[in-house]
Formats: C-alpha cells, structure tokens, sequence
C-alpha cells in the first residue's frame, strides 16, 4: 500500500510505488495538455514512463488550458 498526496487529497494505492504513466493511466488522466510535479519539482513528458512516486510523495496534476 502506499499513500500519497494527489491535487492536495490523500490518496492510496495498493502498490508500493509506481511511474507516474501509471498513475495516469490508473486515474484515467487523459487530457494531453498537462503538467505533473513531484515534491515540486516538475517531471518532462518523456520522464513519465520512468519517474517513480513514492510513499508519502506531493503530487500535482495540473491541466493547461488554453483560450481567447
């Protein structure tokens, strides 16, 4: 089990870590426009499939919108 703060809600998982291309594809985050940080620190596109969450880890998942 591991839990984690996701968009400032507790969430757990039953895993001990996972990539964050897991954890998209586990919450059915689709949208292509997005940011995701980790602890703050912000994770490439090209880092997803290889970028770990933790135990205990910060995440935000932010959608860029675009308008005019």
């Amino acid at each position: 089990m591991m839990e984690i703060t996701l968009n400032n809600r507790k969430e757990i998982f039953d895993t001990e870590s996972m990539t964050v291309a897991e954890m998209l594809e586990i919450k059915s985050f689709t949208f292509r426009m997005r940011m995701v940080k980790i602890n703050g620190k912000l994770i490439k596109k090209d880092q997803y499939s290889t970028t770990v969450i933790k135990n205990g880890d910060d995440v935000k998942m932010l959608y860029l919108m675009s308008g005019g």
